[in-house]
């Protein structure tokens, strides 16, 4: 049955069997039943293919009305996954891709749903995230845990009450409350009784900042190579995983990623999560694609290791270093029974003493978010003019270049047909200049290997860097706008001074977790262009040397004349 449906996304088609789609772009679906996470149906422009279910939402009409229903969560997204995560802040293109994941085996030998996570000892020491663990189930030097953080504590939630007597949103499927930023605020949020794990905010020059780890570390991504499974019924692709910390390799596929990239999404809610390179639903196994899909896993790799938190996350630790299935399958229900997600991320945050006034920060933030746009706007412009040069490198160059050397080919063709004036060495050299311009033409086809498409990848790693951050900004205006609604309470006689400052300071470690994740922003951004722009100048001095080393070449050969 053919159904009616919204983008709530947009995406940009990779090939002939896919079609691209706007946010809020009304659809056509031939069939709700998805194929592999993907629709097949006509866009408003009437192209018709595929496209991504967790992209759109279904439109419903209800029976006993004539209101329209748009389904709360992205449709096709269900899957046979256990794990489902409500959307945080962060999932803006990529947040439901574990549910129609490429290799469609839904875990099966690696992640046993039988399986019971058995604790043991129970006397054991608490380990992260609230959870027991042998007391060496970590050695990564990266991760610290303690059992009761000296921190400024986010008061949760008043003995003498249940609840703020703030006024919750209307809309209960924001961000601000589908993230429990709201709870938090608003101190409806259970203060844990031991919280084993820490990430501190510091004061530098600039402004706040997360604390670096004492201990960081790179990981290499090399040898994808294609794996069968079940005489030869599955077939995936595996890369081998090599952190240089422990300098042991682990094998991962693409689901593994996937899986943790949710995982992120699910528990840090103030952080831009880089975007796993994007889902292909034909050639999963073409060269030209595993390459790329290489390319941008190793980016995503290199953004996670620099990250001051999102690096020192166990549920990461897990990712790198368990080599063993069993194990694997402990750590991953580990992993999914984090308590400390969310709302209750907030908790584990030490923020420093300075007072910062927050109408200060308000001007921060509002300008991070007039930056934010700038370059994401800027970086869509250099994307597509990339895109262009790249299609003429492949198309228009090799092109004219071939032509031109058939033209000077002809020329000496034509010399020969008079015997008795002809030269077989000018001929020569003519017909080798032909043959150097077809060189050349090639030389542009083979070129954007080298530059334009590393710089491609790195400016898709940003477009989803910057994507996620209008959500992140939105909970601290929530937030903001939570404190100047207790205040004025506060000041009418309708709540307790000490309650509005229980908003405030909580609203104060928001707005901490915030500026330090755009200070880490900063930070990188100037590190990842600068190696972006000296790469692509690099090659391209490289390439137009050889360009000239052709030339002077064939030139030389009419020196002899």
């Amino acid at each position: 049955m053919s159904a009616k449906a919204k983008a709530i996304y947009t995406f940009l088609s990779e090939n002939k069997e896919e079609i691209s789609i706007q946010e809020n772009e009304e659809l056509i679906i031939f069939d709700e039943n998805s194929v592999d996470g993907w629709f097949q149906g006509e866009n408003s422009r009437g192209e018709r293919g595929l496209f991504p279910a967790s992209y759109v939402e279904i439109i419903r009409t209800r029976s006993n009305s004539n209101v329209t229903d748009c389904s709360i969560s992205p449709a096709g997204s269900l899957g046979n996954d256990s794990s489902y995560f409500p959307s945080t802040p962060n999932t803006t293109l990529h947040s439901q891709q574990s549910y129609y994941d490429d290799d469609d085996d839904d875990w099966d030998d690696w992640d046993d749903r039988s399986t019971v996570v058995d604790d043991g000892d129970h006397t054991r020491s608490p380990g992260a995230n609230g959870h027991s663990h042998q007391s060496p189930l970590s050695n990564n030097p990266n991760v610290h845990f303690r059992s009761k953080p000296h921190m400024e504590r986010q008061d949760s939630i008043s003995s003498s009450r249940k609840g703020s007597m703030v006024g919750r949103n209307l809309n209960r499927f924001s961000s601000f409350v589908r993230s429990g930023v709201e709870a938090f605020v608003l101190g409806d949020v259970p203060m844990m009784a031991k919280i084993a794990e820490s990430y501190t905010i510091e004061m530098a020059p600039m402004g706040p900042r997360w604390k670096e780890s004492p201990q960081p570390f790179s990981c290499s991504i090399e040898d994808p190579t294609k794996q069968t499974k079940f005489k030869g019924i599955k077939t995936y692709i595996s890369y081998r995983v090599t952190p240089s910390h422990t300098a042991h390799p682990v094998y991962r596929r693409y689901k593994h990623f996937d899986w943790l990239y949710n995982r992120l999404l699910h528990k840090f809610t103030v952080i831009s999560v880089p975007h796993l390179p994007e889902k292909q639903a034909t050639g999963r196994f073409e060269e030209d694609f595993i390459e790329k899909r290489k390319r941008r896993l190793i980016l995503w790799m290199n953004h996670m290791t620099s990250h001051p938190v999102l690096s020192q996350y166990e549920g990461f630790e897990h990712f790198l270093m368990c080599a063993d299935d069993k194990q694997w399958k402990l750590g991953k229900r580990r992993a999914e029974k984090d308590e400390m997600v969310g709302a209750h991320f907030m908790l584990t945050l030490q923020i420093p003493n300075e007072h910062q006034d927050l109408q200060d920060v308000e001007e921060r933030i509002d300008s991070f978010k007039s930056f934010a746009k700038k370059m994401d706007d800027s970086v869509m412009q250099l994307t597509h003019v990339a895109s262009e040069l790249v299609r003429k490198h492949l198309g228009g160059f090799r092109k004219e270049f071939q032509r031109l050397g058939n033209a000077f080919q002809s020329i000496s063709q034509a010399f020969m047909l008079d015997p008795p004036h002809s030269s077989e060495t000018f001929n020569n050299a003519i017909s080798h200049t032909g043959r150097t311009y077809e060189n050349i033409g090639e030389m542009f086809a083979e070129q954007p290997k080298y530059d334009l498409f590393h710089m491609l990848d790195k400016l898709s790693l940003y477009q989803g860097l910057l994507a996620n951050f209008p959500d992140i900004i939105h909970l601290q205006k929530g937030a903001f706008a939570k404190v100047k609604e207790s205040q004025r309470m506060s000041d009418e006689g309708k709540m307790d001074q000490n309650e509005a400052d229980g908003i405030r300071k909580r609203c104060r470690t928001v707005g901490f977790a915030l500026q330090a994740e755009m200070s880490h922003f900063h930070q990188q951004r100037e590190v990842d262009f600068k190696d972006m722009m000296q790469a692509y100048l690099r090659e391209q001095i490289a390439f137009y040397q050889r360009v000239v080393q052709q030339l002077e070449r064939t030139l030389r050969m009419y020196d002899c004349l």
